[in-house]
């Protein structure tokens, strides 16, 4: 095969690729590198959780299901608009990953932005010792 046609493949396949929307799991250290360059991480969990566990600095605490289950999507949605740009990739946590890929696959049904998924949640991050602290619950 011409390598200089399967290099323009493979060119092609990433800009497609990342030209829409995608929900991508990423573990701790890619969080870690992510949130290096400013992308924001985004906490769904309830206060709750975050009291009893402590959260990852400067994450934005923004509660997603209430502890029935429940919630408002387009509420929600709305709320994070004010916290972030729109269009910007964010990267959601929760207590194991769960939550967090419903959230990002709702998400990316709205919009065309890149949307990290921590996929062992916020357990693992305390497993490995990172570090977390007191939310600031307003």
């Amino acid at each position: 095969m011409n390598i200089r046609f399967f290099i323009k493949y493979i060119f092609c396949l990433l800009i497609f690729k990342f030209a829409f929307a995608e929900v991508v799991d990423v573990n701790n250290e890619e969080i870690i590198k992510l949130s290096n360059i400013n992308i924001p991480i985004v906490d769904v969990r309830r206060s709750s959780e975050w009291v009893q566990t402590g959260v990852i600095p400067n994450s934005i605490l923004l509660t997603f299901f209430d502890k029935d289950g429940n919630y408002n999507f387009d509420k929600w949605y709305e709320k994070l608009q004010l916290e972030i740009n729109e269009g910007d990739p964010i990267i959601l946590i929760c207590r194991s990953g769960k939550r967090s890929k419903i959230v990002a696959n709702m998400i990316d049904k709205e919009s065309d932005v890149i949307i990290y998924n921590a996929q062992s949640g916020i357990n693992s991050w305390i497993n490995k010792k990172l570090i977390t602290v007191e939310p600031q619950i307003n």
